[in-house]
């Protein structure tokens, strides 16, 4: 059963940190005044996360809803990629997952506010959770913004030691998404793809398709200076095809294959340069140097989505989205709204927005000859390319737009 949602505001209290008596950092409500205070004519919502969010999402979720975050620490990464609105109370607990399941169990279960229960992904945390909403009759959906066990087969392939595969772990993902099908209430999924994933998991619980957090048009749009304006502003190379990689380093997303491209096109004798900007860039400058290629990368940490990130994408000729499995694949169409061309592997979610000959170029999984053709095909007929983007746009403009997608969903958690 797939069905969509639609339309409401924001969320506020200031708080402060302390450190929890059994290992969660909690952000608690410290004397509001009436400018910040709770619009109790908003819906509550927990927000439940196990392995990270988008600080936009966490964004959307607070403009719309009473919002209270639960949210597991990442060592070495975030909880939520960017800091978040501190008025939102939000409890941080511990990085073991086991621990943190405790934690999610203890606060709902002691919490007397009424209210809805979203949780992301179908992991321990989901199964805590949706436990713990039945037995405190609270309405929960679970967000599945990935496919967790296709990610983890991407391991195999990769054979990336920091990361190895293991078959047992594999299966415990899998019977964990597999008993979360059994007491799940409902589903949101981004993607048709994603839809296809769940219902693999034997569940037959409602599955709605909404993806949010949506792309902002207003941030992610076409550049009104030139790309050469734009590279010298950025400290960018003003001379060769400029390709971006936005995605971050795991096994799932194959820089590997990416970087040989480049390689490919370099020994054509094209002037191409590879900028690549997220947390884990140090990783993809070991791969480039492996690759004989990093002296024509451009990698740094990661920058800010919503004051830093477009100008990166209409600085550059082409976004490569090289995923060996994609749940739906922001980046690309990010890059359409900036009326940027995309080139992407013809898998998962990167199926249902990068079309053949409509929206963008597309490429087999792990194939780097096939890469760099589609690449110089792009590059070397602008005309097309721009007409690709363009259509792009619009697709993004009528699907995926931002207040759009919060709409929805906004529609369908107040109508339950």
């Amino acid at each position: 059963m797939l069905r969509a949602g639609h339309s409401v505001r924001h969320a506020g209290l200031d708080q402060t940190r302390r450190q929890g008596n059994r290992g969660a950092a909690i952000v608690e409500p410290q004397h509001p005044d009436a400018s910040c205070s709770s619009d109790l004519s908003r819906r509550r919502l927990w927000f439940v996360v196990e392995s990270g969010t988008d600080v936009r999402l966490v964004d959307g979720l607070a403009e719309r809803f009473d919002l209270s975050i639960v949210a597991r620490e990442i060592p070495g990464g975030r909880a939520i990629s960017r800091e978040h609105d501190p008025r939102i109370p939000t409890v941080i607990g511990p990085p073991s997952r086991i621990r943190f399941a405790r934690v999610v169990w203890r606060t709902l279960t002691s919490s007397r506010d009424p209210g809805l229960v979203l949780v992301q992904g179908y992991g321990l945390a989901a199964m805590i959770t949706n436990l713990a909403a039945r037995r405190i009759a609270r309405p929960t959906l679970m967000l599945v913004c990935s496919p967790n066990e296709l990610y983890y087969l991407c391991r195999r392939q990769d054979g990336d030691p920091a990361k190895p595969f293991r078959r047992l772990e594999l299966l415990g993902l899998m019977a964990l998404a597999r008993l979360n099908a059994r007491i799940a209430r409902q589903y949101i999924v981004l993607s048709r793809h994603l839809a296809e994933v769940v219902r693999g998991h034997g569940t037959r619980a409602p599955i709605d398709v909404i993806p949010v957090y949506g792309v902002d048009i207003t941030v992610f749009r076409p550049a009104s200076e030139s790309k050469t304006v734009l590279r010298q502003r950025l400290g960018l190379p003003d001379q060769g095809a400029l390709i971006f990689f936005s995605s971050r380093i795991a096994p799932e997303k194959d820089a590997a294959t990416l970087l040989k491209a480049i390689r490919r096109l370099l020994d054509d004798g094209r002037n191409v340069w590879l900028l690549h900007r997220s947390g884990s860039y140090r990783s993809l400058l070991e791969m480039a140097n492996h690759y004989g290629v990093i002296d024509r990368v451009i990698a740094t940490d990661a920058v800010h989505p919503q004051t830093h990130l477009a100008q990166n994408y209409q600085a550059c000729d082409l976004l490569v989205q090289a995923s060996r499995e994609e749940g739906l694949g922001f980046s690309t169409l990010e890059s359409l709204a900036c009326e940027v061309p995309v080139v992407a592997t013809a898998v998962g979610g990167l199926r249902e927005t990068i079309r053949e000959g409509e929206t963008g170029w597309t490429y087999p999984v792990g194939d780097a000859a096939a890469l760099a053709r589609v690449i110089a095909a792009a590059l070397d007929d602008p005309a097309e390319a721009t007409r690709r983007a363009a259509l792009g746009r619009r697709m993004v403009e009528t699907e995926y737009e931002r207040r759009l997608v919060f709409d929805r969903l906004e529609a369908l958690l107040t109508a339950i």
